[in-house]
């Protein structure tokens, strides 16, 4: 008899073991619906800003918290849902010990029925590799789109927000190799469509920016976007124990615990000012040059304060309360820092950094979008997707185009004006 027990048993224990998730479940079992208030919380990779995650909770709305993560148990579940004193309906977690957990489908309704979704720390190329191109990351995306859906996440969970991202497929990279080498094999910066958080779209994040140092890789990241793919990206990177939360209407909030510790904020950009903001010296095996007389970056450096008071304007990239800017440049793979005043140039569009005064209009867009150029005249459009396919155009006019039949994703618009070209990064919902 006690050998049929223990062979029941071992059944079981290899059920449970060859389960593709683990869920651990708080709160109230019936699902609320409710309207989720928007909104995105990148946080820096130590421990959690309860100021930040309440912000975070709010946004919810009441609703549901779904907690997605590849290791790990049940950690945020009591804190989320009853420890913050901000009331929810419940708080999920669910581990994925594989990709195939994203064929589930339990896993895809509580992802349909969340109002906020938070990813925990970890390997980001593990989330990446488990839940790129598959339902995770199309309900998420659609989540965003059509219900306003909340997302936040803390050092991996944080590194995957942007439109871009450091992938960290071949594993890390300090700033000093990636200066050294801006090609080195663990320099691996993405384009390829993941989530998408439209007001990210042309970010790049970085985490743990103060332990290590991580400002020179994030450069020589931007460095990379620009130079392989023409993308003029920007950078918002968060110290351990801070955090950044965009509400819709784009103005951030630092959260911290300054003047106690200091803890810091940085949203890095190319200068707009300079007509050609290219890396002097982007190449393989020779330390990476981004000069241009000591102004090739503008970024806004700002303290995380206990009630969030300083803050960023991302519709328009140039102002902010309590902050300071300060001018970054790169000179033979040696970073310098040195203060400076605002950047001159206004952003026509939060989701790229304009060269030529275009403007493209909604953007994100599901029906048209309109092309604006002042005075200047456009000589051609052209529509790519990510990888490089060209697309055929539907004008209405000469600068109205139908974008009603295009699959949702992110597309790159090619705008050429006086002899110039100018590329945007379109979101289509």
């Amino acid at each position: 008899m006690k050998n049929i027990l223990l062979f029941l048993v071992l059944i079981q224990a290899n059920e449970f073991f060859a389960q593709n998730y683990t869920s651990y479940f708080t709160g109230n079992q019936t699902d609320m619906e409710v309207a989720p208030l928007g909104g995105i919380c990148l946080m820096g990779g130590a421990s959690e800003h309860d100021e930040a995650m309440k912000w975070f909770l709010q946004q919810s709305n009441g609703g549901d918290i779904l907690v997605l993560r590849a290791t790990g148990s049940d950690g945020y579940n009591d804190y989320l849902y009853s420890d913050l004193g901000i009331n929810v309906n419940s708080v999920e977690t669910i581990v994925c010990h594989n990709a195939l957990a994203s064929q589930d489908s339990y896993l895809q309704e509580k992802i349909q029925k969340a109002e906020a979704i938070w990813f925990a720390g970890g390997d980001q190329w593990t989330y990446i590799s488990y839940w790129r191109n598959t339902p995770v990351d199309s309900l998420i995306n659609k989540g965003i789109i059509e219900r306003n859906l909340v997302i936040g996440g803390t050092s991996a969970g944080m590194a995957i927000q942007g439109g871009y991202y450091f992938s960290a497929e071949n594993g890390t990279v300090t700033s000093s190799t990636a200066l050294a080498n801006p090609y080195t094999g663990s320099v691996t910066v993405s384009d390829v469509p993941f989530l998408n958080n439209w007001q990210l779209s042309n970010v790049i994040t970085d985490t743990h920016y103060d332990n290590p140092d991580r400002k020179g890789r994030h450069v020589v990241f931007l460095s990379r976007l620009m130079k392989d793919y023409q993308y003029v990206a920007k950078g918002i990177a968060c110290d351990e124990y801070t955090a950044v939360c965009i509400p819709p209407n784009g103005i951030c909030k630092i959260y911290g615990e300054y003047p106690q510790y200091d803890e810091d904020v940085y949203f890095i950009q190319p200068n707009c000012d300079l007509l050609d903001p290219n890396p002097e010296q982007c190449v393989p095996n020779i330390p990476l040059t981004w000069n241009h007389g000591g102004q090739a970056l503008k970024v806004y450096h700002a303290k995380g304060t206990m009630n969030g008071s300083q803050t960023f304007d991302l519709n328009t990239w140039n102002s902010g309360i309590g902050g300071v800017w300060e001018n970054w440049y790169v000179q033979d793979g040696i970073l310098s820092i040195v203060g400076s005043d605002a950047p001159e140039c206004s952003q026509l569009s939060n989701v790229e950094l304009p060269t030529i005064s275009v403007v493209i209009f909604p953007n994100p867009s599901r029906d048209q979008i309109q092309i604006e150029m002042g005075d200047q005249k456009i000589d051609g459009v052209k529509l790519f997707t990510l990888s490089g396919n060209e697309i055929a155009i539907k004008r209405i006019n000469h600068t109205t185009i139908d974008v009603s039949e295009l699959l949702t994703g992110i597309y790159v618009l090619e705008v050429e004006v006086s002899g110039r070209t100018e590329r945007h990064k379109l979101l289509v919902y």
